[in-house]
């Protein structure tokens, strides 16, 4: 058997499996379209005001994964950073997420806990008993006035979609807290790298027998070179879009550069009208530990992503799982390629979820070289 291996993607799917790979005696080419590693992880120092900069946008670094953290902590020290959102709507600044302090502030009481649980379940919308959208979702389970000044705007600018289009699953992962935690995640670990992120993915790489090479697209028409190919790209472009194009969202930024600290805080969200932008970021807040004189701030829009855009992801209604499904089956005949990652699978994946399921699959491969069986085009269902 062929020992070679193409990776297409120096994200962290990418890097992971090529890691585990070479490891096991492979010699791994992984192919980068940009002029970086670490996909939209890619993180860098700003050249005026030496802040540590998440390129494409903030990631934060949250699991209850055992062996993720193990993982990724062989590559990078982490520092703790505990993400503490705050959000401005109708002229005031609060707490994300709803917590105690939030309903306290917001509706000017001082509940105790016992007594906001009463209090948010007199405000649901005792009428939608099994809620399907993000909107019922909302309305349920915290009532019109908390839904139309953090959710219902704040959606809208995200996905570009009315909350009444969006499926319920979203707004699950967003909790409402009846004491004063202000942790945005509840993870048991949770932290930055160093050194940032384009450090610990290039460790990662840096393994006897892989060679990245950035500013390359790889053909798909050069597979039968490679025993296996493993693709983190868009599954549609896999497949020249023979589907029509699947929708994602896509990011675009207005960076400015200050002096001193601009806006006192990692994360604030613009939840109303007032602003088209939905969040501003100040990255010299991502890194604590630091101490810079200037900062760097992004201004971040959502919006549909276009032909030449860079895919963020994916808004996966059920009309967009029915196209998905079919690109599913042109992938399942395509021998000797496994999709990865968020794009190749088209699912919204942070950062633990898609190391894990990369290490799963290299997992899954040396398996079945063992066994002399069929890698299959997918180790985690895309559908399911």
């Amino acid at each position: 058997m062929k020992k070679n291996i193409a990776i297409v993607g120096a994200g962290f799917s990418g890097a992971v499996i090529a890691n585990q790979l070479a490891q096991a005696g492979y010699t791994v080419d992984v192919f980068e379209s940009r002029n970086h590693i670490a996909g939209n992880c890619h993180s860098e120092r700003d050249s005026d005001t030496g802040v540590m900069v998440h390129v494409y946008g903030p990631h934060i670094f949250h699991t209850d994964n055992e062996r993720v953290w193990e993982y990724v902590n062989r590559f990078s020290e982490f520092k703790p950073f505990v993400n503490r959102v705050k959000a401005i709507t109708r002229g005031q600044v609060f707490t994300l997420p709803i917590n105690l302090l939030t309903i306290n502030q917001f509706f000017n009481k001082t509940l105790r806990p016992a007594e906001a649980q009463e209090f948010l379940r007199e405000l649901g919308d005792k009428s939608i008993e099994n809620p399907t959208t993000f909107e019922e979702q909302a309305l349920r389970f915290v009532g019109r006035e908390l839904y139309e000044a953090f959710f219902k705007t704040y959606t809208m600018k995200q996905w570009g979609l009315h909350p009444s289009e969006l499926p319920a699953s979203i707004l699950k992962r967003l909790p409402v807290r009846f004491n004063y935690d202000d942790n945005y995640f509840a993870h048991k670990y949770q932290g930055m790298p160093a050194d940032g992120y384009t450090a610990l993915v290039e460790r990662i790489l840096d393994v006897p027998g892989v060679s990245v090479h950035l500013n390359t697209r790889f053909d798909p028409a050069n597979k039968g070179d490679y025993a296996h190919v493993f693709y983190s790209g868009p599954i549609d472009a896999w497949f020249n879009h023979a589907e029509g194009r699947l929708p994602y969202r896509t990011l675009d930024f207005e960076v400015f550069r200050d002096t001193g600290d601009y806006q006192g805080n990692a994360v604030i969200n613009y939840c109303d009208d007032e602003k088209r932008y939905t969040r501003i970021t100040e990255h010299k807040h991502f890194s604590p530990w630091e101490s810079h004189e200037g900062t760097v701030c992004y201004v971040e829009y959502s919006r549909q992503c276009e032909e030449k855009d860079i895919p963020y992801y994916p808004i996966r209604l059920a009309r967009d799982k029915q196209q998905l499904e079919l690109y599913v089956n042109l992938a399942r005949k395509e021998p000797n390629v496994t999709f990865v990652g968020r794009l190749g699978t088209y699912r919204y994946l942070d950062m633990d979820v898609t190391i894990n399921e990369a290490l799963v699959t290299a997992d899954k491969f040396l398996a079945c070289a063992r066994d002399s069986a069929q890698m299959p085009a997918f180790a985690i269902d895309p559908l399911a």
